[in-house]
């Protein structure tokens, strides 16, 4: 990787046009998409999508001179900038900051302002990000995100700004990059797709907005008052023996000295399992992972890890799954990792009950987080994997000690095969999260596990934990691992969407019933799918109705908190209003093999013995299911 410093602003040559203000800021209006366009693909991508795009806006806007400026001799190429030395100016200072941004900070010298955080503009509770594109502009900005600044600035320039070598020379030149010819070979090696740069995925005006994670939300409105009283606080403490806040980072201030919570504390006490006993164990579950990772020995940081975790400060995010307390430990608890992931330090630590993870940027304790999911009696696929990362829409794991190989599959294309992944000490390469993935529902990639004992499926909803997939009738499920049962899943993955962050322990998938269609049409699929979660409660069941040459199957009904198909009630019950090619409409409803007879009333009139029933009815209508069991009993609709 060559050198990417920035030299200081060259200064003006006497012979360059002179810009005031206002044609700067003319400039800027007028072209103020594309320049932000060209911040975002020059800015390193290892600040994450949302501050890359609220970086790239502050930078743009900051481009205005403050008085009366030279502007670079440099032309633009396209219509409606050509000779404008006013857009030429603001293009220079766009990408001179850019690059500004990307450099590492250092103790020797005071920061930029373009290597902080942006001041303006700043959106709270939201996170900002370009559309998604498709695999042609995701593989582009992954070889973009592999090149060095001024190599991403070069590509940006020749394709956005279309400017041939030489302007492009200059550019570089003026901004400060030292080793230009470097740059401009460096980005030889890649591919000039340069039409793609247009595309939405590189367009940081035109954004989806989603929530910050709720769960990780605190109450964050304080008086002015009680903030005076923190900050006096803070001062007393620093003036105490022993160094203050200073070895907890991000925890708040400890008022009271618990032998026992501080013994809790103290990073020499973490229970350190040996790497090979798992392999002698009864029982696998987390109580037999290795501890692993290149900070194991850092004691600063796992005493950080644990200050946070018994006593969260105000800017720490926190978030937990549905029913998990969020205390601190009860005693020492057991370190699974710690170690540098990407722009991260993270340590997970397993106290029997809990999975905690901590993490922290690389240059301080400012932004720390604290997650937390409960993992209580998870053994075997349960315990074989727990999420250390997640950037830039991809989740990287940490695998049990027995996992021997990963994959990655896609559910929506069961006949694909799976893609190999690497595995280095227990860390798989990253895989695309179909917890973050927004829009349309076109993949859902899991992961694949496997090890003596054979194959499985998990897949990330969000939480620390993945989410075992399973497949068969309720009571006796099978893996998810030969064609029938990957098929099984296939017009059915996308709703694994609507259990997202729920607490979700596993989920299972069973086809209940098979219906013919009306008219010729076929024969429809009926599958149920079932959320369990780690606190026994607040289960999610959903049928789905699937036609024949349809991709995606249609959700009929769904519950909350109900027993229906599930190991204690597996019977279920559902229907659907469904249109036959030749425009008339029914109403069709199905039970399990146990069903005797199917009753609709309300709307729609009808009966039929057995487990199927196929009424006509019109568009709209509304009907009350009602179904008699084999041993007597009686079930209604999902609904």
């Amino acid at each position: 990787m060559q050198s990417q410093d920035v030299a200081g602003r060259p200064a003006a040559s006497p012979t360059a046009p002179v810009v005031d203000v206002e044609q700067a800021e003319a400039a800027l209006v007028e072209h103020y998409p594309r320049l932000v366009r060209l911040a975002y693909l020059v800015l390193p991508p290892s600040l994450g999508r949302n501050r890359r795009v609220l970086t790239a806006h502050a930078l743009a806007q900051r481009a205005l001179p403050r008085g009366r400026g030279s502007a670079s001799a440099i032309p633009a190429q396209s219509t409606g900038r050509d000779g404008d030395p006013g857009y030429a100016f603001v293009r220079l200072h766009v990408v001179r900051t850019a690059l500004e941004a990307g450099l590492p900070l250092s103790f020797r010298a005071w920061p930029k302002r373009s290597q902080l955080p942006p001041l303006l503009p700043q959106v709270w509770g939201l996170r900002l990000f370009p559309r998604s594109g498709g695999a042609d502009e995701l593989a582009l900005d992954q070889r973009l995100s592999a090149l060095s600044g001024p190599a991403r600035a070069v590509y940006a320039l020749r394709g956005l700004e279309q400017l041939p070598d030489g302007d492009v020379r200059r550019v570089l030149a003026a901004a400060g990059v030292e080793e230009v010819d470097a740059a401009l070979r460096e980005a030889d090696a890649a591919p000039a797709r340069y039409p793609l740069l247009d595309s939405p995925e590189f367009d940081p005006c035109s954004l989806h907005a989603r929530p910050t994670d709720l769960m990780r939300r605190r109450q964050h409105g304080r008086a002015a008052l009680a903030a005076a009283a923190a900050v006096a606080v803070c001062g007393a403490l620093l003036a105490l023996p022993g160094g203050g806040w200073g070895p907890d980072g991000a925890a708040a201030p400890a008022y009271a000295r618990n032998p026992a919570a501080q013994a809790a504390l103290d990073p020499g006490r973490l229970t350190r399992v040996v790497p090979t006993a798992w392999e002698s164990a009864t029982r696998k579950d987390f109580s037999v992972w290795p501890a692993r990772g290149d900070l194991t020995k850092d004691t600063a940081l796992l005493r950080r890890a644990l200050a946070v975790w018994a006593r969260p400060g105000e800017s720490v995010q926190v978030s937990a799954t549905p029913g998990t307390p969020s205390g601190g430990p009860a005693g020492p608890p057991q370190l699974l990792y710690a170690g540098t992931v990407d722009n991260a330090r993270v340590v997970i630590l397993y106290d029997g009950l809990r999975i905690a993870r901590y993490a922290e940027p690389k240059d301080g304790t400012k932004g720390a987080a604290l997650d937390f999911a409960r993992v209580d009696g998870a053994t075997g696929t349960e315990a074989n994997a727990v999420v250390l990362d997640r950037a830039d829409g991809n989740v990287r794991y940490l695998t049990a000690p027995w996992v021997r190989k990963v994959a990655e599959r896609d559910l929506l294309k069961p006949s694909a095969g799976a893609l190999p992944m690497t595995l280095t000490d227990g860390i798989t390469s990253p895989l695309a999260s179909p917890a973050q993935q927004t829009g349309a529902c076109t993949s859902w990639n899991v992961l694949q596990l496997t090890d003596d004992t054979g194959t499985r499926l998990v897949s990330d909803l969000g939480e620390l934990v993945p989410a075992h997939l399973t497949a068969g009738r309720p009571g006796s499920p099978h893996e998810v691992s030969g064609a029938a049962t990957q098929h099984t899943w296939g017009p059915f993955a996308c709703s694994l969407g609507a259990m997202r962050s729920l607490g979700v322990r596993s989920v299972n998938a069973w086809q209940f019933a098979e219906q013919p269609l009306p008219g010729g049409g076929g024969t429809a699929e009926w599958v149920c799918t079932r959320a369990e979660t780690w606190r026994g409660g607040g289960e999610r069941v959903l049928a789905q109705f699937h036609t024949p040459g349809g991709t995606f199957g249609a959700v009929a009904a769904k519950a909350q908190d109900v027993a229906a198909c599930g190991a204690r009630e597996p019977q279920v019950l559902a229907g659907v209003l469904w249109k036959a090619a030749a425009g008339d409409w029914y109403l069709l409803a199905a039970g399990g093999k146990d069903t005797r007879s199917v009753r609709a009333t309300g709307g729609v009139s009808g009966s039929a013995q057995g487990p199927l029933l196929a009424v006509r009815t019109r568009q709209g209508a509304q009907a009350e299911l009602n179904a008699t069991l084999a041993d007597g009993g009686t079930i209604t609709g999902l609904r």
